[in-house]
C-alpha cells in the first residue's frame, strides 16, 4: 500500500537534450505544443491559449481512430522557464499537473506530477497515463531535439 499522495499521483521524470529554455517553451508555446501533446497517433487543434495565471487552454486531441477528445486546462502558475503549473478540468479526468524543469548536464530534466483527486480515479488509468506520458515525452524530446 501507498502512503501520502503515491496512490493519487502519477510522477514522469525525463532528461531532454536541449536547454531548459528551449524545453519550457515547447510546453508553453501553444503552435509548438499542438505538436507534440498527447499520446502516439494523436494531433491537436488548440482553440484557445491564455498562458497566465487563471488562463485558459482549451483544445480538443483527435485520436487515430478518428475520436476526438475536448480537454479543458486552466494555467495556476508560471515561472519561465522553471515551473508550469494548471488544472486539467474535464472532458475525462480531473487532475493538477505541475512541471518543474531543471538544468543538467546535457540538457534539461523535467518532473512531471499529475496529481488526481482520489486513488480510486486513478487506479484504472494509472498503466494508460504512465505509458501515454511516456510517449508524451519522446514526442517532446524529438521535436526539441530537431528545433536547435
Amino acid at each position: 500500500m501507498m502512503s501520502g499522495m503515491e496512490d493519487r499521483e502519477v510522477r514522469t521524470t525525463r532528461m531532454v537534450a536541449a536547454p531548459r529554455e528551449r524545453v519550457f517553451a515547447a510546453w508553453t508555446d501553444p503552435v509548438q505544443l499542438a505538436r507534440w501533446w498527447g499520446p502516439n497517433g494523436f494531433t491537436n487543434t488548440i482553440h484557445r491559449f491564455e498562458l497566465k495565471p487563471e488562463g485558459v487552454w482549451d483544445f480538443t486531441m483527435h485520436g487515430p481512430n478518428g475520436q476526438d477528445f475536448h480537454n479543458t486546462c486552466v494555467f495556476k502558475r508560471l515561472e519561465t522557464p522553471d515551473y508550469l503549473e494548471f488544472d486539467h478540468l474535464k472532458e475525462m479526468h480531473f487532475y493538477k499537473a505541475v512541471v518543474r524543469f531543471t538544468d543538467v548536464e546535457g540538457g534539461t530534466r523535467i518532473d512531471w506530477t499529475m496529481r488526481f483527486d482520489s486513488a480510486e480515479e486513478l487506479t484504472p488509468i494509472r498503466k494508460f497515463v504512465e505509458l501515454a506520458n511516456g510517449e508524451n515525452l519522446d514526442r517532446l524530446a524529438l521535436l526539441v531535439s530537431v528545433l536547435h
